[in-house]
């Protein structure tokens, strides 16, 4: 079953940190040996800039990371921000989640159920629904022509 990882998580785990648990990186570990995705949002790559050049993590995180996903099997897979990605975020509400970068890692699972169609898929905004509240239902996916 494929996993989505916030920012943090990611970190941890490639720098080895101990405040990942055991079974997360086994988790990790194992969907790599198996060729699952475990996901991560290209956000995730942006914080790691930032909190790189705030001096927050280490130096050669964001090198790190790089090294990682251009391995044969990497521990990530990168979901791109997109326009899809945005739709989906309003599906998160602001006073829930109120930083954007986890608004949007928030929001992957609903992505990548879209995603995961067979078909070309793009998630309905809210506004286009016919019942339900749309800040607690899940987005609707619909086959492009």
């Amino acid at each position: 079953m494929p996993a989505v990882l916030d920012t943090h998580a990611a970190v941890w785990y490639l720098l080895d940190s101990t405040k990942l648990s055991e079974s997360v990186y086994s988790l990790i570990d194992g969907a790599a040996a198996s060729g699952t995705p475990t996901y991560i949002s290209a956000v995730s790559l942006v914080e790691v800039v930032y909190l790189v050049e705030r001096g927050r993590i280490a130096a050669d995180a964001f090198s790190r990371f790089m090294s990682e996903l251009d391995k044969e099997n990497p521990a990530f897979k990168v979901v791109p921000l997109d326009a899809h990605v945005a739709s989906a975020l309003r599906n998160i509400p602001r006073n829930v989640v109120p930083d954007m970068p986890d608004r949007i890692i928030a929001q992957l699972p609903s992505t990548l159920a879209c995603r995961s169609s067979l078909a070309t898929v793009a998630c309905n905004p809210p506004e286009s629904r016919q019942s339900g509240d749309a800040a607690s239902s899940p987005p609707e996916c619909r086959t492009r022509p």
